[in-house]
């Protein structure tokens, strides 16, 4: 049986977050693999076992119990750094691990808020209008709103977390937004406002191909689809989303180009909005959460699966092999 360490925890606002994807996959893991999670924070890495913590030596892979066991597969399930944008996979790289997630350039690629947009507009995939700093004073108020209209977001471009995102009415509340993203991220990035629908929808790879999970529509009591309406119950997230059959697949299809692009493995969710019956990407999530409130397992839940028989499908895709 082959030992499978979940990458949880790691350095960002979402640790606790990440924390409760990881027991949820934990629990309803593929028969025939032993999963046991690997604690990461800057104090020291550990290995979560039942009864006790013990460390988890970087340098060999190895979980430092009585008896030691290196682990053969990774599975990271961090939302932000050093999972969620490619540093765990390198690392398991250079040790010659498989792992089943996206590659250390996709993953950073896609964790980039802006450079991710741009890439994929380079490919005639619809994103809002932006503007991209990494200093406080880079741009004017004047200049940002004549460039990108009001209302706009403000959000870390490089963190990958849901804090420090504003929505701005006004150029007087410019400044104070920029200081709140760059609390949380050493770049941020300017986005004109998109009026439409948030939908959002889940793609994943199986053996026989990829495979787009049922939409799910974001009606936040919020602003947006901040942290609180994310993962503190203030939003409705309707499952399938409210739109027609033929959105529906273009939105999915959109979905599979945007996974394919980016050469994106294992689950990744994609979110847009609609507008104009435009589908416009907002963000690329590689780790989306998956805590018991979380969005993808409503999504399989949709599609008649369940969420064992869902990551047994991934690994037996990804780890072709090996």
């Amino acid at each position: 049986m082959k030992t499978v360490g979940i990458f949880c925890g790691g350095f960002s606002s979402e640790w606790e977050i990440s924390m409760k994807s990881a027991q949820t996959i934990e629990q309803h893991f593929p028969e025939g693999y032993q999963p046991i999670r690997i604690q990461v924070s800057k104090g020291g890495w550990e290995a979560i076992l039942p009864e006790k913590r013990v460390p988890f030596d970087l340098n060999t892979m190895i979980i430092q119990d009585e008896i030691k066991t290196r682990i053969d597969v990774g599975l990271v399930y961090i939302h932000g750094d050093p999972g969620e944008n490619g540093k765990i996979q390198a690392l398991l790289e250079m040790h010659n691990i498989p792992y089943v997630n996206s590659g250390p350039l996709p993953s950073a690629l896609s964790f980039d808020k802006w450079y991710c947009n741009q890439f994929l507009n380079g490919f005639g995939i619809p994103v809002a209008k932006s503007i991209f700093t990494t200093h406080i004073d880079q741009f004017s108020a004047e200049e940002i709103v004549s460039q990108l209209g009001l209302p706009l977001f403000v959000k870390p471009s490089d963190s990958g977390s849901s804090f420090g995102i504003s929505k701005v009415k006004t150029a007087d509340g410019i400044r104070g937004a920029l200081e709140q993203a760059f609390q949380e991220g050493r770049s941020v990035v300017i986005e004109s406002f998109l009026d439409g629908t948030e939908v959002t929808c889940g793609v994943y790879r199986t053996k026989t191909g990829m495979t787009a999970l049922p939409l799910t529509e974001i009606a936040s009591e919020n602003e947006f689809f901040d942290y609180n309406a994310k993962y503190l119950g203030q939003s409705q997230e309707i499952t399938p989303a409210r739109i027609s059959p033929e959105m529906t697949i273009r939105v999915q299809e959109t979905a599979k180009k945007v996974y394919s692009l980016l050469n994106l493995r294992s689950i990744a969710r994609i979110d847009f909005m609609v507008v104009d019956d435009v589908p416009h990407v907002i963000e690329v999530n590689t780790t989306p959460g998956f805590s018991p409130a979380s969005i993808v397992p409503q999504m399989i839940d949709c599609a008649g699966q369940t969420i064992t028989n869902f990551w047994t499908e991934i690994f037996e895709a990804e780890l072709q092999g090996n």
